[in-house]
């Protein structure tokens, strides 16, 4: 019931409180920036809220990450190295999905920590810097497991969604 209050009181207006333009520009530059040094692909989705009928069902912030994985097409990349940052503003959840080619090479563990180092910022006011934090700890594996090794080719948008 808790979890139902939390998103039907998200209002339209808090969100563009805390992702303004001009904080959609500072996280596109940040995984433009990101993206100069490693061959990996990064994105950022941001869900207010869900809708009350998602909610019914049952949905959670993973699934709903999953889903926004597969419509972004963040696995259509070349070398299956695509990471979506999925956050869910009602919750304070930041979930992020990653495609095959991280199979092996970086532990579930690993993504919880960002995750979790993302929503303590968010639960304290701090979007821009929480996105750009997780964004930053990305970078550091991309560098590590899918180095730049010719001219770098986006191959999907820097821009975060917004949901």
């Amino acid at each position: 019931m808790q979890r139902l209050w939390w998103h039907l009181l998200f209002f339209p207006w808090r969100f563009r409180q805390q992702f303004t333009q001009a904080v959609l520009q500072a996280i596109e530059q940040a995984i433009s920036d990101s993206e100069t040094r490693h061959g990996g692909q990064i994105r950022v989705a941001v869900d207010a809220n869900l809708s009350l009928l998602a909610l019914l069902r049952g949905v959670t912030s993973r699934s709903r990450a999953q889903d926004v994985f597969t419509q972004l097409r963040v696995w259509d990349t070349e070398q299956n190295n695509g990471v979506l940052i999925y956050l869910l503003l009602a919750e304070h959840r930041v979930e992020i999905v990653a495609d095959r080619g991280f199979n092996g090479i970086v532990t579930p563990d690993v993504w919880q920590g960002i995750c979790e180092n993302m929503q303590q910022g968010l639960r304290q006011g701090a979007y821009q810097a929480a996105v750009c934090t997780g964004i930053r700890d990305i970078d550091v594996l991309l560098v590590a497991h899918f180095p730049l090794t010719e001219a770098r080719n986006n191959e999907l948008p820097d821009r975060p969604v917004v949901l």
